[in-house]
């Protein structure tokens, strides 16, 4: 009978070892694939932060109700040191594990894990972070992308340069697809604004600390602003090396760098001189964006970054979905959720960090895109810029809903 009654309590044990696996009765699994080691590490586990910070805060709360059902988050993550093939491995294996969601922050294994995330049977949405705007080119069903297109930043930087009345621009971006496609997009629309780009010299922001031989290429070609960017730490040295070698012109930020993570590695926004690129998080009016970066801090004891705060909005955006869907299983339902959801009520910066008018036919959060400048070492107030609307009532409306009171939302038509 002893025998008996071990046997019993070891195949209850395993069966809620397989179960928890899989998440419990009322429990919704979520994915997060992304570098958490190599290089991109650091990128990579603030996206994580970002979406744990949620799940934690809608836990807390009591979870979601759906149908009549309280539910609560899983967060499950996996390391695939943006490797294709790991990427897809890992959503696979959060698939099998009931996951109707994965998260994840780069193009390169974005694209390979949405060809299996439609298969029949095996669904699960796709929470895409990325600028690129091929995102949308693939045709995607169940993509959710929780950013901006860097689309609009060019433009808005492009402008900023012109209105200035310089008219050569030379480029030192980061190698690789993402850097590619800015340069080939910030070309195509300097050009077309009667613009000249004098030098395009790609470097690698990834294995590289010393830029001189680039930079110096760019700087013989007397460029009156640079177009630069890649990880926030090596751009940093970038602009440091090319004042120390005696550019006294301005700075174009693609949007992966971030100027106010650059500003404290350089101890101050001085050398930084005259310089556009997306505004910090605690650089936009919302109350929300103050709210999350105390508490961000004050749990993860490092700086604010867009990558948390998109994807923590991105995590809540999803919490949502589910319940205007009526369903924790259906993954075209929630997908359609996100419509549903957006059409009661957008989400605005008096409690997220961020805001979100909606969601457009590609799947792309209508999120405000941000811009911050610098004149002659002294950073400017940001300004919010409406990207999407084709009409002046559509501005008009966003105006009167969002919770930035004290910066104009503008719109780039």
């Amino acid at each position: 009978m002893k025998h008996l009654k071990g046997l019993v309590c070891l195949v209850a044990v395993f069966v809620f070892v397989v179960w928890s696996g899989k998440g419990l009765a009322n429990e919704i699994v979520i994915g997060y694939t992304g570098p958490l080691s190599g290089p991109a590490a650091e990128y990579g586990q603030d996206i994580y932060s970002g979406i744990e910070m949620a799940v934690k805060e809608i836990n807390a709360a009591g979870g979601i109700t759906v149908a009549g059902k309280k539910y609560t988050f899983k967060l499950d993550k996996l390391d695939d040191r943006i490797d294709p093939t790991l990427t897809v491995n890992n959503a696979r294996r959060f698939k099998a594990n009931k996951a109707i969601a994965v998260f994840n922050g780069v193009f390169n294994t974005l694209a390979p894990m949405m060809k299996i995330n439609q298969e029949k049977g095996s669904e699960f949405i796709v929470m895409a972070y990325t600028s690129t705007p091929k995102v949308e080119d693939l045709g995607n069903k169940l993509m959710v992308c929780t950013t901006t297109s860097f689309t609009p930043y060019v433009q808005a930087f492009a402008e900023w340069a012109m209105s200035k009345g310089w008219k050569k621009a030379a480029m030192v971006v980061t190698l690789g697809a993402y850097g590619d496609e800015w340069r080939s997009a910030f070309k195509e629309y300097w050009i077309k604004r009667g613009g000249e780009i004098t030098a395009d010299k790609p470097a690698n922001y990834y294995t590289e600390t010393d830029f001189s031989s680039p930079i110096a290429a760019a700087i013989a070609t007397n460029p009156e602003v640079m177009l630069i960017g890649g990880p926030s730490a090596t751009t940093a040295l970038v602009i440091e090396q090319a004042r120390s070698m005696g550019f006294k012109g301005g700075f174009i930020l693609i949007d992966q760098a971030k100027q106010d993570y650059i500003a404290k590695l350089l101890k101050g926004t001085r050398v930084m001189g005259d310089l556009i690129g997306t505004g910090g998080v605690v650089s936009v009016p919302f109350e929300g964006a103050t709210v999350f970066e105390k508490k961000y801090t004050e749990q993860y004891k490092k700086m604010v970054t867009w990558e948390c705060a998109l994807n923590y909005t991105g995590m809540y955006a999803l919490a949502r979905a589910i319940v205007a869907a009526g369903s924790v299983d259906d993954i075209y339902k929630i997908r359609e959720g996100f419509d549903k959801s957006f059409a009661q009520q957008p989400m605005l910066g008096d409690k997220y960090p961020n805001e979100a008018f909606g969601i457009n036919k590609t799947g792309r959060l209508l999120v405000l895109a941000s811009v911050q400048t610098i004149t002659k070492g002294v950073s400017d107030p940001s300004v919010l810029y409406a990207w999407w609307p084709k009409s002046q009532q559509e501005v008009d409306d966003i105006k009167k809903l969002t919770a930035a009171k004290k910066n104009p939302v503008l719109w780039l038509k």
